[in-house]
């Protein structure tokens, strides 16, 4: 006896809105799992375990291969019973842990969704509240579904082969660089404009509390109604009510490090192209191509280019640095946390001219110095042409689950016609 439709279309609803969210929260992480790693850490010191911070990797690729499994599995009806499950015990986990965060407020962004979208930590709670009607509906209903697969053994070859997909995107991901830059610091950017505050942009509302005292007794007054003169001020408070225009970049400085000159402006407006490498630990920075990059430093001199080293590492660890390298340039100072946050490598090279960030490499992909050419903006679009070729590569694989799950919500609705 087959289902009525209201009930069959709500279930098959909440299966793909469940799925879409898990396969979209599962991707950003897959394609940044060294963003994934640093907001493992974040938790792991707000709440005094650093001893976990060696297992940070490791947990930030095992929990998008985890997400966009359950995803993919809830989108293409492959083993729902065992998806319902692992669903329900998957959302309650981190519906309690969310909560708890939420009260706390550890970190001020939760990070469930990557750089892609930022979400306060009750707007987390409260997300995967309302996620939770969907999944309870999925899971109370999961004797309901028709198997996509007729045989086991298919299923079972489906979910190998997306877990070997989505493993296989974050290994890339983590070896080169995200195929989605979501971060502001993305190819295209103008750093200095995403840094600035437009001049009609809201700014902060403050609600102001002046505190008076007469005869021991202590009243708050607004600024619109003032007591007499008889009353003695004690304190002002002001609480936020409404957060203005907060720019997308706000703390990125390029200072100098035996002057500690802010070099930031000089840097950005620059007319010339500028290279960039960027090591926020020297100690941890790899030196697989740093003759490529020592190469590239002395062509950018020929050509009258700029080329200098952002870091955060101290003065002691960059003379150790140009004593085993002979690095051939200006280093300076910047934040660590927008040094992790401007390119997913330690070192990684950007190419900007005046401010706007041309091109990225991984230190595994640093050009060769003859490879470059003096039109590096050219050269620059060569390589971005080269990412849209990824990007369409991934939206092909897009456009396959979504086409798996229209066949699933389609097919009992057949079904259904044909019985």
């Amino acid at each position: 006896m087959s289902q009525n439709k209201p009930s069959n279309y709500l279930l098959h609803l909440s299966r793909i809105i469940a799925g879409a969210v898990f396969v979209y929260s599962g991707f950003v992480k897959g394609i940044d799992p060294l963003g994934s790693e640093y907001k493992f850490v974040d938790y792991f010191v707000a709440f005094n375990i650093e001893f976990l911070e060696p297992l940070a990797f490791t947990l930030s690729v095992a929990l998008s291969a985890a997400e966009m499994l359950i995803g993919i599995a809830l989108l293409a009806g492959v083993h729902m019973i065992l998806a319902s499950w692992v669903l329900l015990l998957f959302m309650s986990f981190f519906t309690i842990l969310t909560f708890f965060i939420a009260l706390n407020d550890p970190v001020a962004d939760c990070g469930c969704f990557g750089d892609a979208i930022i979400m306060t930590n009750w707007e987390t709670f409260w997300k995967n509240l309302v996620l939770m009607v969907f999944v309870l509906h999925i899971f109370f209903k999961r004797n309901e579904f028709t198997p996509f697969f007729r045989k086991p053994v298919f299923e079972w070859g489906a979910v190998i082969g997306f877990l070997l997909i989505i493993l296989g995107v974050s290994a890339w991901s983590y070896r080169n660089l995200p195929v989605i830059d979501y971060r502001p610091f993305r190819v295209g950017a103008d750093i200095e404009e995403k840094m600035s505050v437009p001049p009609d942009a809201p700014a902060d509302e403050y609600e102001i509390t002046l505190y008076y005292e007469k005869d021991g007794e202590v009243k708050p007054f607004s600024t619109d109604s003032l007591p007499g003169p008889e009353w003695e001020w004690v304190r002002t408070e002001s609480t936020l009510v409404s957060e203005g225009y907060q720019p997308p970049i706000t703390d990125f400085f390029i200072e100098g490090v035996d002057d500690g000159i802010d070099y930031t402006y000089d840097i950005l407006q620059d007319p010339r192209y500028t290279f960039i490498l960027v090591a926020y630990n020297l100690e941890k920075s790899s030196e697989k191509n740093i003759e490529r990059i020592n190469r590239i430093a002395e062509w950018s001199a020929e050509q009258g280019f700029n080329f200098i080293c952002l870091t955060a590492s101290p003065q002691s660890r960059i003379n150790n640095f140009i004593e085993r390298t002979g690095a051939p340039y200006n280093f300076y100072h910047s934040d660590e946390i927008t040094l992790k946050t401007i390119i997913r490598s330690n070192p990684g090279l950007l190419l900007l001219k005046e401010g706007t960030i041309l091109a990225k490499w991984h230190y595994r992909n640093i050009p060769h110095a003859d490879e470059l050419k003096e039109n590096l903006l050219s050269y620059s679009m060569e390589i971005q042409q080269q990412s849209i070729h990824n990007l369409i590569t991934y939206g092909y694989l897009l456009a396959l689950f979504l086409l798996l799950a229209l066949l699933k919500l389609v097919r009992p609705v057949i079904d259904n016609k044909t019985s």
